[in-house]
């Protein structure tokens, strides 16, 4: 626990833990029970000691955080003061007849001897002394916290944003990100106490206006009607007790408020509040310069009073003259400096930059959507889609790192792959997605492409959504257009996230369960740039990988044989047929796909030659152009039937269709004949390359 900027964890005492509920106690018993005049002069003086510790701990501390106790002390110290109001009210009105020291010699000393004994002065100055306290301080140094609370509360998410994008870049580690959190919470929650701790000074100015007055009018009536005392001589004395207890109370009042607006109002930096302004002061040693010229010709002036203000000039004057020549010096160190050789520090293997896998970038309108970090929805459908992707595919993808952008427009994302834009879209945070069904009827909105799929969309309302869903759109949230643009980038380049480390870790994985199989093959038949190679072509054609003992055991079999991952990927296809047709065309025996003209397929055997793949110089331009176009339309076809893209070929010819076809159409799916079940009833919904033009 800090008590004033001190850290009372420190004492060696233990009982000190106990210090600050015995002094609250202690305070509100003083509002209950009598105390003699000694004891209120102890603690009006404690009063006035505590109030200048406190103005000069805001003074030297650098930054609010090392003082996050002041609106609890300004509390405490408030209530100090009016328990010594109602003590000492209770002394006045009881003992005020006997003089102006029945309250003790410190309210004698601020009634009498500070004011001259003129009690119309001393009410003159303690309504001045509040009305400054109220109305100029405390009414200041309030609405700056209101202000610094609500800036601090709406950058929350930003500031929020920005740590947990510096962990996910790891810059940060977890320790300084939990720390960084806690500053940014602990400054809003500074501010808005602030903010509600100078209620507590104006409603005591207010209450010390209100004592004033009844202690002199009660006072009067006590000593006039109970101790038969001259009415100017109870005025003199009741207002020189009344006005004595209003100022010993007031100035301390005055000290606090001056350190709560010090605090409020200082910027955080290394120095403290006095070094700031000797520095900010001698930077801009000219406007010492100009004031001593002032105050010297208005010293030769007649009528003025010349000794004071040309001693003023003389002194701005040798300051400015000083901080000048401090400058120069300090310029000319600084450029012999600079002349200096400089040492080059050796760099680095942290000074690399690592660009990160999977990178999502949002603009600072979708910020929202991840400012409760972990418990944000975006962040958890992040995930969900991860841990999917490994039930689906087989491997585990590399995290997603989400930070802002603020080049990208308003409400706009994009998603990066090693650095490189790979999709982008747009996202509105405040409405929701309604995605238009064939025939549906049409819904105000604001209407654009669904990014994933280029679907017709329209932004809605949120309370739109009943209506909506009622004439057929299927409404979602924008967290999860974000996650299903991502999740389709990252099937779509699963390939490319399959990298040499994610192949390796695989592997350790998988050893756990068959370490003689992968002892026996990794890498004495198949090395891991080979295996890597194979998943990568299974990958590209959206063949999942999580039947890895089936593809070492055919690998291995084949490795020897073949050398080109190309000419053993037919074979691990063929002992995954099952998975493959499963999941291009469902359970059943009943397909209907598209076919090839036979024509076709000789022409590309022919110049497949003797590889596992024709290469593109080999294949006539305006063929594959046309074979390209007729994919491109069959494809359509039969997704506008809700029928699976599929393409059935010959065992030799498919790897090179399944690469024309796939470069125009990445959704078609090529089988060759011999994968498919021998079971299987085919029915050609069309036939791609046909010369006659029609379908069998």
């Amino acid at each position: 626990m800090k008590i004033l900027g001190f850290d009372t964890s420190k004492l060696p005492s233990p009982s000190a833990q106990g210090a600050i509920p015995i002094l609250v106690l202690l305070v509100l018993i003083m509002m209950l029970v009598p105390l003699p005049a000694i004891i209120l002069d102890v603690l009006f003086t404690f009063n006035i000691a505590l109030s200048i510790i406190v103005l000069f701990t805001a003074i030297n501390i650098k930054s609010f955080k090392d003082f996050v106790a002041f609106p609890t002390v300004l509390l405490l110290t408030t209530l100090l003061r009016l328990s010594l109001n109602v003590a000492s009210t209770r002394i006045v009105l009881l003992d005020g007849y006997k003089g102006t020291d029945a309250a003790g010699k410190v309210i004698e000393a601020f009634g009498v001897f500070l004011i001259g004994g003129n009690f119309a002065v001393g009410i003159v100055i303690f309504i001045v002394i509040t009305i400054i306290n109220f109305v100029v301080i405390t009414k200041g140094s309030g609405r700056v916290a209101e202000v610094s609370a609500r800036f601090a509360l709406d950058s929350m998410p930003g500031k929020q944003m920005a740590i947990d994008a510096d962990l996910n870049a790891g810059l940060i580690q977890q320790d300084e990100a939990k720390a960084r959190r806690a500053d940014v919470a602990q400054e809003a929650d500074f501010f808005g106490s602030m903010d509600g701790a100078s209620k507590f000074v104006r409603g005591d100015a207010m209450a010390g206006i209100m004592i004033l007055v009844i202690n002199l009018i009660g006072g009067l009536m006590i000593g006039v009607l109970q101790h038969g005392m001259d009415f100017g001589k109870a005025l003199s004395t009741f207002a020189s007790l009344t006005i004595g207890d209003g100022l010993v109370a007031q100035i301390p009042a005055l000290v606090i408020s001056t350190a709560a607006g010090i605090l409020v109002t200082r910027v955080a930096t290394e120095d403290d509040f006095s070094g700031q302004v000797s520095k900010q002061f001698e930077a801009n040693s000219n406007a010492l310069g100009v004031v001593a010229a002032v105050l010297g010709i208005l010293g030769v002036l007649p009528g003025m009073p010349h000794f004071i203000f040309l001693a003023f000039a003389t002194l701005f004057g040798t300051l400015a003259y000083m901080t000048h020549q401090r400058i120069k010096k300090e310029a000319a160190e600084a450029k012999i400096a600079a002349a200096q050789p400089v040492t080059n520090e050796e760099l680095e293997w942290k000074d690399v930059p690592i660009v990160e896998p999977l990178c999502l970038e949002l603009a600072y309108r979708l910020i929202p959507l991840v400012d409760k970090g972990d418990d944000s929805d975006l962040i958890k459908r992040i995930k969900a889609i991860r841990r999917k992707f490994v039930t689906q595919v087989g491997f585990l993808i590399p995290s997603v790192h989400i930070r802002d952008n603020l080049q990208l427009s308003a409400e706009s994302y994009r998603v990066l792959l090693y650095g490189a834009e790979i999709g982008r879209g747009q996202c509105l945070p405040d409405r929701l997605l309604a995605i238009q069904q064939s025939g549906t009827e049409k819904i105000p909105g604001i209407e654009v492409k669904d990014p994933t799929f280029g679907m017709p969309a329209v932004w809605i309302e949120r309370r739109q959504r009943d209506e909506a869903i009622a004439k057929g759109y299927t409404v979602v949230e924008p967290a999860v257009v974000i996650t299903t643009h991502l999740d389709h980038l990252i099937h779509q380049h699963a390939a490319e996230l399959l990298g040499r480390q994610e192949t390796q870790d695989l592997l350790d994985h998988f050893k756990m369960s068959y370490p003689k199989l992968v002892e026996d093959v990794i890498p004495k038949i198949v090395t891991v740039a080979q295996l890597q190679r194979i998943l990568q072509l299974l990958l590209e054609e959206n063949v999942p990988i999580k039947d890895l003992r089936t593809i070492l055991e055919v690998s291995s079999e084949y490795a020897g044989k073949l050398n080109d991952p190309l000419e053993i990927l037919p074979h691990i296809r063929y002992a995954l047929r099952r998975t493959i047709v499963q999941d291009s065309l469902g359970d059943g025996n009943n397909f209907k796909v598209l076919g090839i003209q036979p024509e076709f397929e000789r022409l590309i055997e022919q110049s497949i030659g003797a590889g596992a793949i024709a290469p593109d110089g080999l294949i006539e331009p305006s063929l594959a152009r046309m074979f390209g176009e007729e994919v491109i339309k069959g494809v359509q076809e039969m997704e506008n039937e809700n029928l699976p893209p599929v393409i059935v070929s010959g065992t030799r010819t498919r790897a090179t269709i399944s690469r024309i076809a796939r470069r125009v159409c990445p959704q078609a799916i090529i089988l060759a004949l011999s994968e498919l079940p021998p079971t299987a009833n085919l029915a050609f919904y069309k036939v791609l390359c046909s010369q006659t033009g029609k379908n069998p």
